[in-house]
């Protein structure tokens, strides 16, 4: 397996309890959410392409179809984020490239972004690229797969990856994308977007 391989998960398994109804099927463009992240992500050309869905599975996989991906079901989604990452870590356990791993609720997110990541990733001491959020770093990230998993196996609630990202300081490349803080969480998140012109209303 070359280095540049990479897998890339969409996670899009939350079940939007803040905003009421699901985040992954919001519109830009006339294109939801997810299948948005998906499209980003294939760009990408990973050598596999995983879509984690949860809550109201069966329609959030089929917003994201039309793509060369594997779906799996995180059963334990309403235990947060961090179950999602098992179900990824398990999913792609016998992988052994790096893991793009992206949400669908940035809409401000752009191939760009995923391409800066995947560069970064290759010029850092760890193999890792996160977004900067403030001090911290987060998704979307480019991690190692011994990272992913031992993540998964201590995380639990609805933490992701910050943490061990942020744990690893100057060894992960990291890209400043002030864009991104705005994720899709309440109404006032999705009317912000909508006047920033990354929802349609």
């Amino acid at each position: 397996m070359s280095e540049a391989a990479h897998a890339a998960v969409v996670l899009a398994a939350g079940g939007s309890r803040r905003l009421g109804r699901p985040k992954q099927l919001l519109c830009r463009d006339g294109e939801t959410l997810v299948h948005r992240a998906v499209r980003l992500a294939a760009a990408t050309h990973p050598q596999r392409l995983l879509l984690v869905t949860g809550a109201d599975a069966l329609r959030i996989a089929e917003a994201g179809a039309g793509f060369d991906a594997e779906s799996t079901v995180n059963l334990d989604w309403s235990q947060g984020l961090s179950s999602s990452l098992k179900s990824a870590a398990s999913a792609l356990a016998d992988f052994e490239g790096k893991v793009l791993v992206l949400a669908c609720d940035q809409p401000a997110l752009e191939s760009h972004h995923l391409q800066a990541l995947l560069d970064g990733a290759s010029q850092s001491a760890s193999g890792c690229a996160a977004t900067a959020h403030g001090e911290a770093a987060g998704i979307p990230a480019l991690v190692t797969m011994a990272l992913l998993t031992e993540a998964s196996a201590r995380l639990d609630g609805d933490r992701g990856l910050g943490a061990q990202l942020t744990a690893l300081g100057g060894a992960v490349w990291r890209m400043d994308a002030p864009e991104l803080r705005l994720d899709i969480d309440c109404e006032d998140d999705v009317a912000a977007a909508v006047a920033s012109g990354l929802l349609d209303r």
